[in-house]
């Protein structure tokens, strides 16, 4: 093997080894140096702790010397027993932290803290002052009333108390200073053991710069020089590859350009026919409205008028049938639901009149169910009789529209309450239709059967070259805007002006 590519091959090999290794070790290193102080600061937490409790004694032997003068000096029952009582929970409370503190525990069934044997000297001098002190509040707490304090037993209690207050102090204080003294001893040999790991840790970390670092910054300026002439190469190269990708450039452009081209043609022939279908629709709507007119009604319209002859000439004859009436009652009910499918397929308002007489008509058939349920509300100008007439498609689509927002809002939203709002703003025509409505998650359209509304209004209104926007929130009602381009001028129509109503 030649002995440069043997050099090359376990030479990064080396280093490799040698940086994992001296990081391994500056892990370990870090891991067991936190491990430890952890450890000890777990240690400090429950000894502040055990301080603490140490120091709460102080208080409550001051709380029970004043609660015993207190108690002298009570002469109402009720007054005497809460002071009593008072001083029995805090004898408890003492007693309890001072077993604790002997025997170096935080709680009932918590594990002991270790503690030095001054400390335990130190507990131990105070015992027999706290005994004392112990024993007067006990003495204390068996009073019956304001009555004994003057007995024995009392005067002895309250001696106790106040001769053994003041050397249990100061023996609990010197437990307190000892505790303290030696936690802080221990916090500074934690902070040497710490002083003692950074200055090692400096060290290996010197010692991956020098043996780690320093070879590779060697090795990588070899990489960096060899990366130089494999540049220029490549330089060289892309010069020749950039005049064809340029040429690439322009033949894809032209594909992307023809594509588009292709796109447009197809939406384009694709709305051209939805514009024969809907332009079909509304044709075959208005031969139905016609033929339902023309010649359904008449017809039914004919029966009306024989069955009511046929009930004169009974009556003249003295023959009564009751159920003429109801057959004349359901012959007025038919004509009168073929005049509305009639006039819904094409409104004789909307190719005479225009739009807003449609409207008009489409609320008021709503607000005689349920008065106030539909409100329009329009600019001045399409209000006026006498104002210019929209163009034919724009007026079918928004009258188809409010026809289909109306019926979804009753039907499916529970709507007690439709606004309607036209106006023009910015040469857009604007519709808005709100309702108070139950309210849908708009995901749901696609799922739903009354999604297929939806997407009529949707494709009617781009016809138009119209945008349409549906929100809704579920408890909170639908709005439904459509915004159409406009621009007043004179219109033609071609309505049928047979009134199909």
């Amino acid at each position: 093997m030649n002995p440069s590519v043997a050099s090359s091959t376990t030479g990064p090999l080396r280093l490799t080894r040698l940086y994992v290794a001296t990081l391994l070790g500056l892990a370990v290193l870090l891991t067991v140096g936190q491990l430890i102080t952890q450890w000890q600061f777990d240690k400090f937490q429950d000894e502040i702790l055990l301080i603490r409790n140490t120091a709460l004694q102080r208080h409550q032997s001051q709380q029970i010397a004043k609660k015993a003068l207190l108690l002298h000096e009570q002469r109402d029952l009720d007054a005497f027993k809460a002071t009593q009582e008072s001083l029995r929970q805090l004898e408890i409370k003492i007693r309890q932290h001072f077993v604790w503190g002997q025997k170096g525990v935080l709680s009932q069934n918590s594990p002991s803290v270790p503690i030095s044997d001054t400390i335990q000297q130190l507990y131990r001098a105070a015992e027999p002052y706290f005994n004392r002190l112990d024993a007067g509040t006990r003495m204390l707490v068996s009073l019956t009333g304001p009555s004994s304090l003057s007995s024995s037993v009392g005067k002895q209690g309250l001696q106790l108390v106040l001769a053994n207050d003041a050397p249990f102090l100061e023996r609990i204080d010197a437990v307190v200073q000892r505790s303290n003294h030696e936690l802080r001893h221990k916090l500074a040999s934690l902070q040497q053991f710490e002083q003692y790991l950074y200055i090692l840790t400096l060290a290996i970390l010197a010692a991956i710069a020098w043996f780690v670092y320093r070879p590779a910054a060697r090795r990588l300026r070899a990489t960096v020089a060899q990366l130089v002439a494999a540049e220029q190469r490549t330089t060289e190269a892309n010069r020749k590859l950039t005049s064809v990708n340029s040429s690439l450039n322009k033949a894809r452009q032209q594909l992307v350009e023809s594509a588009k081209q292709q796109f447009q043609l197809q939406i384009n022939e694709q709305k051209s026919r939805t514009a024969y279908l809907v332009a079909g629709q509304e044709e075959e709507r208005k031969r139905l409205s016609r033929e339902l007119h023309d010649g359904l009604g008449q017809m039914l319209t004919a029966i009306k008028l024989q069955v009511e002859g046929l009930d004169v000439r009974l009556a003249n004859s003295g023959v009564s049938d009751t159920n003429l009436p109801v057959l004349k009652n359901l012959i007025t009910q038919t004509i009168q639901e073929a005049r509305s499918i009639s006039n819904n397929l094409m409104p004789s308002a909307l190719s005479d009149f225009g739009l807003m007489p449609a409207l008009r008509v489409l609320a008021e058939q709503h607000n005689r169910l349920a008065p106030g349920m539909v409100t329009l509300e329009a600019d001045h100008w399409l209000m006026d009789p006498g104002a210019e007439r929209l163009a034919q498609p724009v007026e079918i689509t928004l009258y188809r529209v409010t026809q289909e927002a109306l019926t979804n809002a009753i039907r499916h939203g529970k709507a007690t309450h439709i606004g309607i709002h036209l106006f023009e703003k910015d040469h857009y025509l604007h519709l808005s239709i709100t309702d108070n409505g139950v309210g849908f998650k708009t995901q749901r359209l696609s799922k739903e059967p009354h999604g297929q509304g939806v997407h009529n209004m949707h494709e009617r209104v781009k016809l138009v070259n119209g945008t349409f926007k549906l929100t809704s929130v579920p408890g909170k009602g639908t709005k439904l805007k459509v915004s159409i381009p406009y621009h007043s001028q004179e219109l033609t129509h071609d309505y049928d002006k047979i009134n199909v109503g």
